[in-house]
């Protein structure tokens, strides 16, 4: 209402656009509604640009200018799905924003300057207006809702860690996806954070490496409880030292406080780091080298965990960075790696422009008077919805909600609204079904519904300078808006709808393929490996459900690539450290490795020699050789047979005397 109020006190046409404005941008928090006040007044801005320099250049051949405006708009929803942050918002409103304008103003081209330029103001007061009550009125701050978040997820870290200290893995695959889902909702959050108006905002390098160390530690709660679960059930005996040092770190994950623990962390890793070396002596059977494989894994796991302590503990300090220096990892901060996929990207898009010139095809065929209309509302519809693999279900609530709209607009333009004769008394009677779309629209599942509510009734209210009541211009606009989200789910359905059965193999695909670029060194590094992959995890769990289909081990085959990629990515890194016989063995395992997991197209011919004898061929070669990476390369190997989990872990050691 301040929006409205000071739209119609500076003489602007349309403050309906500010109220839309409004509750576009107001979010649960203060700093998402700041950061998406800004996204929105850049999406604007330039596409307000764009369809100014389109429409009068274009305007006299009416499928050109379609093409480039649809063009436009497909371009800018490319973007926005490969941008994946909050930040894509911009891209989504530089494309539907040309729609709103560009369409509709195809009859006047004389008037599109004015009018793009009329929608900024009026969008940059709703903005402004929606930031400021965010801001001072009963201000919720995003960085509270975040350190909230990182709290639970560090719970969730140290009993994801206890549990795989049990040997279970079964019992853990739910934690494991629970805590994937956690670190991309903890990326959402920080998105937000710069924007955010509390005294101390946590420091983007501290959030990158607790995410670093989440991240990896996701990945070594699996190779550990694999090892322990081999050492218990598979007849092998478990040294006391091990025995003892398993029982020590479970009950040190236990500690969640920095002064409950002192020194023993760094207890633990010295005890662990002796183990490793005790187990993994000349004569160590291959139940020994598991155990030593298993000590070194668990004192990385410890250093990790003290590390995330510490990191929380800094997160709200105003000098955070000075504590870094004493962490047990690496100090390179790398962060969240969002999934990309230029193709998928690239057809959504294609999508839209082929259902927006279907659209306006249609309009210039039939010459409807509200074809610009009906076209414009389309556009926004493959903008704002473009971004799901299955939009069809959005566009339905949406047409629900603006279907409550038009009646309730109806309702007031001839019912209410002429009885109203002062701004207070205006205020009163939309209060109800304004503070009832709000709240709707605050709830996730009654969002899109809500929003069909709130983005219909300013406009078909006629909530403008005078009350200007015309019910068959409604109801023309009415159907228009009808005909055009109808339409908009039809053309959605063929042209933007990708089935979750496609996604799912689509991303193992693509998992794949990279396993082979790692192989063959053409792959991102470790960090930005595992960020990406647990990424693509968080990704696969909602499209496994809306299959409706059983893919129980689709998220245990996304760890195992997860894996196998870790272990091929750090051979690849040795090669050139290793004396020139051990070279080639060790690239023929890798070729092998590229082969294995993506047969379709291998990598390089080879001999018709299975992986595990590949394996076998390098462990012996680790086994005997005197180089000094030959712990670290039969390490590597020891993960990459519990990752292909395809047969037991053969005699690797030597025999002993």
């Amino acid at each position: 209402m301040l929006a409205y109020y000071i739209s119609l006190r500076v003489g602007l046409p349309r403050p309906s656009w500010a109220i839309i404005s409004v509750y576009i941008v107001s979010q649960t928090s203060a700093g998402a509604s700041l950061s998406r006040g800004v996204y929105r007044f850049a999406g604007t801005f330039i596409g307000a640009i764009a369809t100014v320099a389109i429409v009068p250049n274009f305007v006299n051949e009416p499928m050109l200018c379609s093409l480039i405006l649809a063009g436009w708009i497909g371009l800018c929803l490319f973007f926005s799905l490969l941008d994946r942050t909050p930040r894509a918002y911009a891209f989504v409103l530089a494309g539907y924003t040309a729609s709103l304008i560009g369409f509709p103003s195809v009859l006047d081209p004389g008037a599109v300057f004015d009018i793009a330029s009329l929608r900024v103001q009026e969008i940059s007061i709703g903005i402004l207006c929606a930031v400021l009550i965010h801001r001072y009125v009963l201000p919720k701050r995003m960085t509270g809702v975040f350190t909230a978040k990182l709290a639970t997820t560090m719970q969730s870290a140290h009993r994801l860690a206890r549990d795989a200290l049990n040997g279970t893995p079964e019992e853990n695959r739910n934690d494991r996806k629970q805590l994937s889902l956690d670190l991309l909702a903890l990326q959402d959050l920080a998105t937000h954070l710069p924007y955010d108006p509390a005294p101390v905002i946590p420091h983007r390098r501290i959030l990158r490496l607790i995410h670093d160390r989440l991240a990896r530690l996701l990945l070594l709660t699996a190779e550990i409880e694999e090892r322990i679960h081999f050492l218990h059930h598979n007849g092998n005996i478990t040294p006391a030292e091990l025995t003892r040092l398993i029982h020590d770190a479970r009950t040190w994950c236990t500690l969640t406080d920095e002064a409950d623990e002192g020194d023993t962390p760094f207890d633990l890793i010295a005890y662990a780091r002796a183990v490793q070396k005790q187990l993994a002596r000349e004569t160590a059977s291959s139940a020994e080298l598991v155990g030593a494989n298993l000590a070194g894994h668990l004192a990385e796991m410890i250093g990790l965990l003290h590390d995330c302590k510490q990191l929380k503990f800094s997160v709200t300090l105003i000098n955070p960075l000075r504590n870094t220096r004493l962490l047990h990892g690496s100090k390179h901060a790398g962060g969240y790696v969002y999934h990309r996929d230029p193709r998928l990207a690239a057809r959504a898009a294609l999508g839209a422009i082929t259902g927006i010139l279907c659209g306006c095809a249609f309009w210039i065929w039939s010459g409807w008077p509200e074809g610009g209309t009906a076209v414009s509302v389309l556009g926004v519809c493959c903008s704002l919805f473009g971004n799901f693999d299955t939009p069809v279900p959005f566009v339905v609530k949406y047409t629900i909600g603006t279907l409550y709209g038009i009646v309730f607009s109806l309702f007031y333009s001839f019912f209410i609204l002429p009885q109203v004769t002062d701004f207070a008394v205006l205020v009163a009677v939309l209060a109800p079904v304004f503070l009832l779309a709000g709240s709707l629209q605050a709830r996730l599942p009654t969002m899109m519904t809500a929003l069909g509510i709130t983005l219909t009734i300013p406009i078909l209210s006629g909530l403008g300078t005078n009350y200007s009541g015309d019910f068959a211009a409604s109801l023309n606009i009415s159907i228009a808006v009808l005909v055009a989200v109808s339409f908009g789910a039809l053309s959605m359905s063929i042209f933007q709808t990708v089935r979750a059965d496609t996604a799912i193999k689509r991303l193992l695909a693509l998992s794949r393929r990279d396993i082979g670029r790692r192989a063959l060194g053409h792959a991102p590094n470790e960090a930005r490996w595992i960020s990406l992959m647990i990424d693509r995890t968080a990704l696969l769990q909602p499209k496994i459900r809306a299959s409706g289909k059983a893919y129980s081990s689709v998220l245990e085959d996304t760890m195992h690539h997860l894996r196998i990629g870790h272990v091929a990515g750090q051979l690849h890194k040795m090669v050139p450290l290793l004396p020139l016989e051990a070279r080639a063995p060790i690239k023929d395992l890798l070729l092998a490795m590229a082969n294995y997991v993506n047969p379709r197209k291998p990598a390089q011919n080879l001999t018709n020699v299975p992986l595990n004898q590949h394996i076998a061929t390098v462990m012996a070669i680790s086994t005997q050789s005197p180089c000094k990476n030959r712990a670290q390369i039969r390490d590597l190997l020891i993960d990459l047979y519990f990752a292909l989990g395809t047969a037991p872990l053969p005699q690797v050691g030597k025999p002993k005397s």
